[in-house]
């Protein structure tokens, strides 16, 4: 019962955090993380009577290391052009996609991330492929696996995150400038690979 009561408190300390800055935060990344910060505290105290209090806690410091997991979703137009996201940060393309949340599915991921980066929301077609990232062989912060999906644009939503500034498709042989989170290297193996239908990995 004592496990319970400071469980329910840090729900809504954090509920509280959330509201604080709803209310002043005027930083439009801040403001969505509140936002979901709020949701999801909300729908925790909705459950609390069904958690349960024996969970391991997944950031522990002295677990097993492994790969962290990001997801990328190539998308065609009926020009065969391919759609690609410019990020604020470094004024690079790439394709939409991110890190996977816990619990997320890959497929949820890489759809939800269609949705926030390029403003359309897809059904997936099939696996690409599955490709590992390692710091000391390219410029990448954390070792990890990319999961490259193949989709099909079902809707366009006109709108798109705070963190992208432009969506657009371009044509295979005039593609923009990448993003240094990517190689050209790799992003013209997971094209290659979709154009011709088939699935890399390593």
């Amino acid at each position: 019962m004592e496990n319970s009561t400071k469980y329910l408190d840090y729900i809504l300390q954090i509920q509280a955090i959330a509201k604080i800055g709803l209310k002043y935060s005027k930083d439009s990344y801040a403001l969505k993380n509140y936002h979901e910060i709020q949701t999801l505290s909300k729908e925790m105290l909705e459950d609390f009577v069904n958690l349960k209090f024996e969970r391991p806690n997944y950031f522990e410091r002295d677990i097993y290391p492994t790969p962290n997991i990001s997801v990328r979703t190539i998308l065609f137009n009926q020009n065969k052009e391919v759609l690609l996201v410019k990020e604020k940060s470094d004024h690079g393309y790439s394709f939409p996609g991110g890190w996977c949340d816990l619990y997320d599915s890959p497929s949820v991921a890489a759809i939800r991330e269609c949705e926030e980066e390029a403003g359309v929301k897809i059904k997936l077609t099939r696996l690409v492929g599955l490709t590992s990232r390692i710091p000391y062989l390219h410029a990448y912060e954390v070792p990890s696996y990319v999961i490259i999906f193949l989709g099909e644009i079902i809707e366009n939503l006109g709108t798109h995150d705070h963190e992208i500034e432009e969506v657009g498709f371009f044509p295979l042989d005039n593609l923009p400038s990448f993003s240094p989170k990517v190689t050209s290297e790799e992003m013209l193996r997971f094209i290659h690979a979709a154009v011709n239908g088939e699935t890399i990995y390593d």
